[in-house]
């Protein structure tokens, strides 16, 4: 199996203007000085974390149609959330698009109640593991990093569910140290590669984040690592041969509780 090369695109937003982030973001991918095979924008990228009605899009909605022209222009995945507005419900919905326009989508289960984002959103009942190049991904949302149950990796009959998992957030600096443990401990627990794309800036309350995006391998070290609080372009590869060498020497997965969650 070959390697996985990651883009993560660390940004600030602009507060419910979906036209100037989408530009923004743009810019931003004609400077991607490689040809990665996965491109992450930070969660609600299009119009930073808000619960306002207005700015919800229906499926195949502004947010959604310029994913799909990115990533055919691009030649790669390219992924983050967006509000989303499907059968009267609303959804603060991760959209995985194919460089072949098709596309994955996970609803964001765990909602920020501190932030009465439970209130406006559906969550998701659903896992959602997308493949690229034969790894499997978990796809997550921010607030589901503090719910180990719901990221946690199994393994049957030889085969683990997933080799990453990758969080689109939009977590405040007054937070970070939850995070930045949090993190590494999935990556730890679960013997898996770890992706982390955070916005940076101050949202319409005046929130500031630092972003710390970042990657970190299964051993729980961190391999790449954005700037606090400055517009970058984080470059990683993600080796699969140390991954499945770690795997195989430290057999942990056969000692892991296999459980389901209910819907």
């Amino acid at each position: 199996m070959q390697n996985l090369k990651i883009v993560i695109i660390q940004s600030d937003l602009v507060w419910e203007e979906a036209d100037q982030n989408l530009r923004s973001f743009e810019k931003k991918l004609a400077l991607v000085s490689t040809s990665p095979d996965l491109i992450i924008l930070p969660e609600m990228f299009s119009t930073g974390f808000t619960l306002n009605k207005k700015c919800a899009e229906p499926m195949h909605g502004k947010s959604n149609n310029w994913l799909k022209s990115q990533a055919i222009k691009n030649n790669c995945v390219i992924t983050g959330s967006v509000l989303m507005v499907d059968k009267e419900k609303y959804f603060n919905r991760l959209i995985w698009m194919n460089p072949d326009g098709t596309h994955e989508l996970y609803d964001k289960r765990h909602l920020f109640r501190m932030g009465k984002e439970h209130q406006s959103i559906t969550g998701g009942t659903n896992k959602k593991i997308v493949e690229l190049q034969s790894w499997k991904i978990n796809l997550q949302v921010c607030y589901d990093l503090r719910f180990p149950v719901w990221s946690k990796n199994n393994y049957m009959n030889g085969k683990y569910d997933f080799d990453v998992l990758l969080y689109v957030a939009n977590w405040p600096e007054v937070r970070n140290h939850a995070y930045k443990s949090l993190l590494v401990a999935r990556a730890i627990e679960n013997q898996s590669y770890v992706l982390w794309a955070n916005r940076i800036g101050n949202d319409i309350n005046g929130v500031y984040h630092t972003g710390d995006s970042m990657v970190i391998d299964p051993f729980g070290k961190i391999i790449a690592q954005a700037a606090p609080g400055k517009e970058e372009i984080l470059y990683a590869v993600l080796d699969r041969k140390s991954l499945d060498d770690f795997r195989e020497n430290f057999k942990v997965g056969l000692d892991w509780d296999n459980y389901t969650i209910p819907d």
